[in-house]
């Protein structure tokens, strides 16, 4: 009788007017624990997820609650960062660059080469199973970067910088080098972690991409995460036949000019990474991809 309540003196059509009636009322207030933790800890989950949400900076118009919702429950833990993840916050940052910083040359047998020579590299590496992706973008200023989740640019003018197809391909392994090393993973962690954007969830993976523009252009890689791309593409362009000479030439090219590109211009010094890279040139080099010739005959049209 605990759980129900007793009403009397009320009239009902078959029992006289003045019987008393008994009713027997579940009562509305008294719940069992059982039913209060079926309820409660969904609830501080959800409450947990708004205010990681919320508490993150949003800068742009208004976004719905729904979409508040969907975006708290797409958080990642970039110290476990599965490739599947690396691959997906790569491709959105690849989507925001081409829509708003980068502009992609409109030239298939250039992407095509290109893209040819990137997988021959990527063969060689130890992170095969990642869907590279490499991109000219159409820009004649000297420069090369790469983004999580395979994701290489290499500019109009570093091609036509290039004296032949081991020059290119020595850049191409310096970046997949940054990749196979989760260089950019790293930097996203730490540039999280000082700006305050990790929650106690994870990281909200929009916020992440957005961290993802950011660095790709301002690559504040370490003095180990130059030399670890350095030796990795070193190491690369030898396995695929490439000469390894042409890295080091490639690179004392841009020393001579006096104009050193940005992805050459962070710690260390290029002098210093020319010397090591001169010291650890197999004595076995393949010597391939040297042919000038060749190599002009394939960039021709965007000479």
């Amino acid at each position: 009788m605990d759980e129900y309540l007793s009403l009397t003196s009320l009239s009902c059509p078959s029992i006289s007017v003045f019987s008393p009636v008994v009713v027997m009322v579940p009562k509305l207030f008294s719940f069992s624990l059982s039913r209060v933790r079926r309820w409660i800890y969904p609830l501080i989950a959800l409450v947990t997820i708004l205010g990681l949400v919320i508490g993150q900076p949003i800068v742009s118009q208004a976004i719905p609650w729904r979409d508040l919702i969907f975006r708290g429950i797409q958080v990642i833990q970039l110290s476990n960062l599965s490739p599947q993840q690396e691959v997906e916050i790569g491709r959105q940052i690849n989507n925001q660059l081409v829509r708003q910083r980068i502009r992609i040359l409109q030239n298939s047998e250039i992407n095509q080469y290109v893209n040819q020579i990137g997988q021959r590299l990527v063969a060689q590496g130890n992170r095969a199973g990642i869907p590279y992706t490499f991109q000219v973008v159409d820009d004649r200023s000297v420069n090369a970067f790469a983004t999580m989740g395979g994701f290489v640019y290499l500019n109009r003018g570093l091609l036509l910088l290039a004296d032949n197809e081991a020059e290119l391909a020595s850049v191409i392994a310096h970046e997949i080098g940054h990749i196979e090393g989760r260089h950019a993973v790293e930097q996203m962690r730490k540039t999280a972690i000082a700006s305050g954007l990790v929650g106690a969830a994870g990281l909200d993976r929009n916020v992440a991409a957005n961290i993802g523009v950011e660095l790709a252009f301002r690559r504040p890689n370490s003095r180990k995460d130059e030399f670890e791309a350095d030796s990795f593409g070193l190491t690369t362009i030898r396995r695929a036949g490439y000469s390894q000479s042409a890295m080091v030439s490639f690179m004392s090219k841009l020393l001579r000019d006096g104009s050193v590109p940005t992805f050459l211009s962070t710690h260390p010094a290029t002098s210093e990474r020319i010397a090591r890279l001169q010291q650890m040139v197999s004595a076995n080099d393949p010597g391939g991809g040297l042919d000038r010739a060749a190599y002009r005959t394939r960039i021709r049209s965007i000479s």
